[in-house]
């Protein structure tokens, strides 16, 4: 079933406002590198066999980030049995648009960071929102996870269909690791299928503005935290950490992610894909961490209060 022209111009101006999405962020990102004579984002803009396309963009040892990704995609084309599995339809068709990153700090006191906002449609008629926001401290920092919850609270109070708590709790379980019984990081927000129970139009024109202000939010909740934490002296140790934390990220990333896997099951563009991997990770047979390494992981637990007194 194709899109009727209102349909149609309603996706050509979410697409629109996701790619704007997209510019914020990177110049906002850029910003901060030029502060400290850093690099800049790399643009791929690339097509995908079968429908649609994106821009990638890549930001590769940096003063700040050693890497870091910022993706744009529209993607459109046939349903595969693999992707009706993972999204439990028998529609033919998908349509989806959305901005992800990653960041993968090159000190290691400033967080690696992740957001995705997306919006999903299939050729039978059902569509949704879905998206989120979390933080993977390498050492955590009660006060600036607490900083961060804050600041996403703050934009989902701001919204009817924000759900703070809701949204929290459900990062919890999401961005967790069942094979090492920890969360990724301090969490965030995450939500899908908002909108998925036959939301109007003037509904889901409220969902895209929530969806986008949570996009808008990333810079204003990430930022501060970077900005005291990058000039930090670091010793040898605390690297090693770094790279030990990056492998149980990539770990999630590889085993757990929704976003890897619908990419991979529909044909995605495996760079733009993969490009949530860091440049340098570590696995070490046994590891044993010490004292302080060992507080930060007693915070990897579901049910933290961080937006209100984290103990």
């Amino acid at each position: 079933m194709e899109p009727n022209d209102d349909l149609q111009r309603w996706r050509e101006a979410l697409a629109h406002d996701f790619r704007n999405l997209q510019d914020r962020i990177c110049s906002g990102l850029e910003e901060v590198e030029r502060a400290y004579g850093g690099a800049a984002f790399v643009e791929d803009a690339w097509e995908r066999l079968g429908g649609g396309g994106g821009r990638t963009r890549v930001l590769t040892s940096g003063a700040v980030w050693e890497r870091g990704g910022v993706n744009f995609s529209e993607v459109e084309g046939e349903a595969t049995q693999a992707l009706k599995a993972q999204m439990n339809t028998d529609a033919d068709r998908f349509w989806a648009a959305g901005v992800s990153l990653v960041l993968h700090p090159a000190n290691p006191h400033v967080p690696i960071v992740h957001m995705n906002v997306r919006h999903f449609a299939l050729s039978d008629g059902t569509c949704w929102f879905g998206g989120g926001i979390d933080l993977t401290p390498h050492y955590v920092n009660p006060e600036e996870a607490a900083q961060f919850h804050r600041e996403l609270q703050g934009v989902c109070e701001a919204h009817s269909c924000g759900r703070y708590q809701e949204f929290k709790e459900e990062a919890d379980r999401y961005f967790f690791l069942p094979h090492r019984n920890e969360t990724r990081g301090v969490g965030g927000i995450f939500f899908d299928h908002l909108g998925r129970d036959g939301a109007s139009r003037e509904e889901l024109d409220a969902l895209k503005a929530f969806v986008l202000d949570v996009g808008d939010s990333f810079l204003p909740a990430y930022l501060p935290i970077v900005k005291a934490n990058v000039g930090r002296p670091f010793e040898a140790s605390e690297r090693d950490w770094q790279l030990h934390r990056r492998g149980r990220y990539a770990e999630f990333n590889l085993v757990w992610d929704r976003g890897t896997r619908f990419g991979l099951v529909s044909n995605g563009r495996t760079e733009s894909i993969l490009m949530s991997l860091p440049p340098e990770v570590k696995w070490t047979y046994d590891h044993q961490p010490g004292e302080r390494e060992r507080a930060t992981l007693n915070w990897l637990r579901q049910g933290v209060d961080w937006a209100g007194s984290p103990r």
